[in-house]
């Protein structure tokens, strides 16, 4: 077993650099990336996360503010921060186009290594947090009320 810490200070140095190449070496070929926003299996598909994300986010950072010291996985809270200046993939498909807002979302993540690689990696953060601050907010479907109206008795 590799040591978790260490590979997932290299992958923060990477995410922080926006280095895609050094981000690749330090998952496995067939990891597992799983997000708030999906799954990503191997590299390809890891890539393309990273992709768009620095793309919608092209000064995004993560500062540690807390890690949890244990052989694996290991495991870190952090804080997102960047601006919303490119295209950025919403719930559903569609594209939120770059608002100029600047986002900081707290989260935490846990790294699980295999043969010296990162085998599956799991980011935690509260989506309506960052939406929020993109000027996003949370909608109902039509069988919401305001006032708890029209519930069937027993609810």
């Amino acid at each position: 077993m590799g040591d978790a810490r260490a590979l997932k200070d290299k992958l923060l140095e990477a995410f922080n650099a926006h280095d895609l190449d050094r981000i690749l070496q330090c998952h496995s070929r067939d990891g597992v990336l799983v997000t708030p926003e999906g799954v990503a299996e191997g590299h390809d598909q890891i890539a393309s996360f990273y992709e768009e994300i620095f793309k919608g986010f092209p000064d995004l950072r993560m500062t540690v503010w807390h890690t949890v010291f244990c052989a694996d996985p290991a495991v870190t809270e952090w804080l997102l921060t960047g601006t919303h200046n490119g295209p950025f993939m919403l719930p559903g498909g569609g594209v939120l186009d770059g608002t100029d807002r600047p986002v900081a979302v707290r989260g935490t993540s846990t790294c699980s290594v295999g043969n010296d690689k990162i085998i599956a990696y799991r980011i935690y953060y509260d989506q309506l947090e960052l939406y929020s601050q993109l000027g996003g907010g949370l909608v109902f479907d039509d069988r919401s009320s305001s006032a708890g109206e029209g519930r069937a008795s027993g609810d």
